[in-house]
């Protein structure tokens, strides 16, 4: 069988937060949330690069290498290994395909190995889901590269399954558009949105891990009887069915900002200067990036370049939403 296709990609979108309510610690190890995501179109981009002079893989991982590409500032370490979440991504869709179609039931067809290009938009560890974008997009690349050299792609209630072991934004990242998740935010359901909103996500440059951000919440609230989890989404969804980006960012909230500025204290002047050029600034997600929410596209683009005069210390990107899953090339 002679296979003309080489090259497998698609893209996924980041996410902001709207809402962000974090509850109790489940038995699971997860908080309870309750949080509406909105999809942006800072895009992520991944591509299987097929070697068809290689051989075949029968076992393990078809991945023999990974190579990333940053429109943005690079981590301090290497991140193009077997635990980077696109590889997993691919790993998960090739051992779900081998289950199916297992060789001593005469059923699969060994796979070609491939080489991951990923180029980054999104701020990295900065709390808009670039790593879930990375998985969202492998699955979606790893399903087209089973529909060329398998027996068929994956349907997508399969893909969804897969994209929840993983990572609790993965199943957004694929999805998109505005929905809200509760569990650990990825029991989602589509939320009807109106109008296109315009924001300014800025990059403070500093770390801020997930896992301490929630703890520090934790901790914050055996202390301050006011830090009480807000799950309740029904004024930010009357609000989105308006259009209005002003009455949305009266809704905009996260439970986790007063843990993320009590860790990085220069994320209060952040917010404040942020919040002096737009609707609303809130942090995104579990942090650092401040996400800016503007009146309209021509406001967003001109606040990030005085932002990026003014401000030199700080990256930022203007982007709109809700926009699409993750799709292909």
């Amino acid at each position: 069988m002679s296979h003309a296709r080489l090259e497998f990609g698609a893209s996924a979108p980041g996410k902001v937060n709207l809402h962000l309510g974090v509850g109790d610690v489940r038995a699971d190890g997860y908080h309870d949330l309750a949080t509406v995501f909105q999809a942006v179109d800072l895009r992520e981009t991944v591509r299987l690069l097929v070697d068809p002079d290689a051989g075949t893989v029968a076992d393990g991982s078809v991945v023999t290498q990974m190579s990333t590409f940053f429109a943005v500032s690079e981590p301090g370490e290497d991140i193009d290994t077997r635990r980077n979440l696109a590889w997993r991504a691919v790993d998960a869709v090739v051992e779900e395909y081998r289950r199916r179609f297992p060789k001593n039931a005469g059923g699969s067809v060994e796979l070609p190995p491939v080489k991951i290009v990923v180029e980054k938009k999104i701020f990295v560890a900065g709390g808009m889901a670039g790593g879930s974008a990375d998985a969202a997009a492998a699955l979606v690349a790893a399903n087209e590269y089973l529909g060329e050299w398998g027996r068929g792609p994956l349907d997508d209630e399969t893909l969804v399954r897969l994209a929840k072991t993983l990572g609790a934004d993965v199943p957004f990242c694929l999805t998109g558009g505005t929905a809200l998740g509760t569990g650990r935010g990825d029991d989602l359901v589509e939320m009807m949105s109106r109008g296109e909103y315009s924001w300014v996500f800025i990059n403070p440059n500093v770390a801020l891990p997930t896992g301490q951000a929630f703890a520090r919440l934790d901790d914050m609230r055996h202390n301050d009887p006011a830090l009480v989890p807000r799950m309740d989404t029904t004024h930010l969804a009357q609000a989105l069915v308006t259009g209005d980006p002003r009455r949305v960012a009266g809704q905009l909230h996260n439970d986790l900002q007063p843990a993320a500025v009590a860790m990085r204290p220069q994320l209060k002047r952040l917010l404040e200067v942020a919040g002096g050029y737009g609707l609303k600034a809130i942090v995104s997600g579990s942090g650092p990036t401040v996400a800016l929410l503007c009146r309209d596209y021509l406001h967003a683009a001109n606040t990030c370049n005085e932002i990026l005069d003014n401000h030199h210390e700080y990256e930022a990107v203007v982007a709109f939403g809700p926009t699409e899953g993750a799709r292909p090339l």
